[in-house]
């Protein structure tokens, strides 16, 4: 299973969820094997439109073939995108990157299945 996060920092494990999925400076990504044991992780700036260069953060995060996204939320284009994909995006329970790949391993994390309406205000 493959799945990524929006990150604040490259902390690896100890990193801490960004609370805007688009504006997140990183993306942790994570390839866990069946029985939820992490054998790769690896950081990718968030290089999107947001940050100085094109395409929008989701169009992205498909380019890394997830199979799930974990995030606080998201605007509703960029579930909309995910979803079609067939990518799972789960809610997250934990600002911190260690207790979200727990969570997601026994499978307590719960289906985000509404876009945030605050996605398009400006920092």
């Amino acid at each position: 299973m493959r799945i990524i996060m929006p990150v604040e920092d490259d902390r690896g494990l100890d990193s801490r969820l960004s609370e805007h999925f688009g504006r997140a400076p990183f993306f942790m990504v994570f390839e866990l094997d069946e029985e939820g044991k992490i054998l790769k992780q690896e950081t990718v700036r968030n290089e999107g439109e947001h940050f100085g260069g094109t395409g929008r953060p989701a169009d992205r995060i498909l380019q890394l073939k997830p199979d799930a996204v974990i995030a606080y939320g998201m605007g509703p284009r960029a579930l909309a995108i995910f979803q079609q994909a067939k990518i799972a995006v789960l809610k997250a329970n934990s600002n911190i990157v260690r207790d979200l790949v727990s969570s997601c391993v026994k499978d307590e994390l719960e289906e985000l299945t509404e876009g945030c309406r605050q996605a398009r205000h400006k920092h």
